[in-house]
């Protein structure tokens, strides 16, 4: 039959459903004769339960239930016929236009939109580019030695400095108060690695065993301590132990412990460069995708579903939550977490889905079967065993769907790149990998 379709407002559109009572109640009588042939209740052998009894104890829950199945069975029948791609769940209400012998229901609900996408050629995008540099293989060495760099004690009355291993007893007060986290016993840091606040280091810095000495330390405004920040707290420091760093020297012993089968330092940097080549790769690729993103977003005219939406804030407030959760927060789960704070992140994921899912339609950009075992390939590669990590990603459907998306969004990545004016920038090693 003819389904009529009112439109309310861009994307809100209504239907009224409606369903013959007789059919409604024989479903009802149905299910609940089914019911009582396995229902146990007190005083009766199963299966011997009288029908009106049943009905008394589960006629509301079975009514209710059939209503639901019925009323949802009518609304996707009416939604198919009338080829409506339904945004969310439709909100549905008992209507008072029902004729004799008839319930009707008016249900209201959103349609995906129109998606227009208009003309790439005029998007304009940055793509990056970067080289791994010799510095650049220089400064990981330099981090791999000091992540195995071993200390021995300084003898008495050398001053502390860069590079050093200082023990020291610490207390902070503000306004002659002690605060939380602010006193310590025997805690280590190393001079000039950035650990502790630039007015600490300073001042620790030049002090010799067993010497004390009173400071002043402003925390910043944006300090992570809510208690102190912006405060300014006077601390007493007593450097109790000083140990120069002693880093390992750059040759075949350093290549062996890393790994390094051939034990020489040649092949040790190969391996380095291979490995930052791969990084460098795909932070090129994720930035480089934004970039596309962002300019497809830009061409696109669509009207945003408040369903959807409101579904992608919902699941962006439980990751919150689970996160707090999983920080040890007391009460996570009924932490108040207003939409706003992410309503416009969730707004541009629901706006880059559909103009997505737009284009790959229209232009058969979807992931092909040797698209994503290349890319399931590429990211083995990296481990010892990349044929147990194949097979550990091609047993799991959630991986491969996840593998899927990427090289979705990547084939979306050169179609928009390949019709967009782009324009190449050279960025640094130090700059692409300081980036987020």
């Amino acid at each position: 039959m003819a389904v009529t379709v009112e439109t309310l407002e861009k994307l809100e559109r209504k239907i009224t459903l409606t369903l013959p009572v007789g059919v409604i109640q024989t479903e009802v009588d149905s299910r609940l004769r089914k019911l009582a042939r396995t229902v146990k209740m007190d005083g009766f052998r199963p299966g011997k339960v009288p029908m009106n009894v049943v009905t008394q104890r589960y006629g509301y829950s079975v009514h209710y239930e059939v209503m639901n199945d019925k009323v949802g069975e009518a609304f996707a029948t009416a939604a198919n016929e009338a080829k409506l791609r339904v945004a969310g769940q439709p909100k549905i209400t008992e209507s008072e236009t029902a004729a004799e012998g008839q319930m009707a229901f008016d249900a209201i609900f959103e349609v995906f939109p129109e998606v227009k996408i208009g003309d790439l050629a005029t998007a304009e995008v940055e793509k990056l580019a970067a080289d791994v540099t010799d510095e650049a293989i220089d400064k990981t060495i330099e981090i791999l030695r000091k992540q195995r760099r071993t200390f021995a004690q300084r003898a008495q009355g050398t001053a502390a400095q860069d590079t050093d291993r200082v023990t020291v007893d610490f207390e902070g007060k503000i306004d002659g108060e002690p605060f939380a986290g602010g006193k310590a016993d025997d805690f280590q840091f190393i001079l000039g690695d950035g650990q502790m606040l630039k007015e600490f280091e300073d001042a620790t810095r030049g002090m010799k065993t067993g010497e004390s000495k009173t400071f002043p330390l402003a925390f910043p405004a944006d300090y992570h301590g809510k208690d102190v920040a912006g405060k300014t707290a006077d601390f007493m420091v007593t450097l109790k132990k000083l140990e120069a760093a002693n880093l390992p020297a750059v040759d075949g012993e350093l290549a062996k412990s890393l790994g390094i089968a051939e034990g020489t330092v040649e092949a040790l940097r190969a391996d380095i460069r291979k490995n930052l080549e791969r990084e460098v790769k795909f932070r090129l690729l994720a930035r480089n995708k934004q970039a596309a993103m962002d300019a497809l977003v830009s061409k696109a005219e669509l009207d945003l579903p408040k369903s959807s939406v409101q579904a992608e804030l919902d699941r962006m407030v439980e990751n919150a939550r689970a996160d707090l959760k999983q920080r040890g927060i007391k009460d996570a789960d009924k932490a108040p977490i207003p939409d706003d704070i992410f309503r416009p992140q969730a707004e541009r994921r629901v706006r880059l889905g559909l103009v997505v899912a737009e284009l790959v339609r229209a232009n058969d950009l979807a992931a092909k079967p040797e698209q994503i075992k290349a890319h399931v390939d590429e990211l083995a590669a990296s481990y010892e065993k990349p044929a147990d990590v194949v097979r550990w990603y091609f047993g799991d459907n959630r991986r491969m769907a996840e593998v899927e998306a990427i090289v979705i969004e990547n084939n979306v990545t050169d179609f928009v790149l390949a019709k967009a004016k782009v324009t190449a920038k050279a960025v640094s090693f130090d700059e692409l990998m300081a980036q987020n």
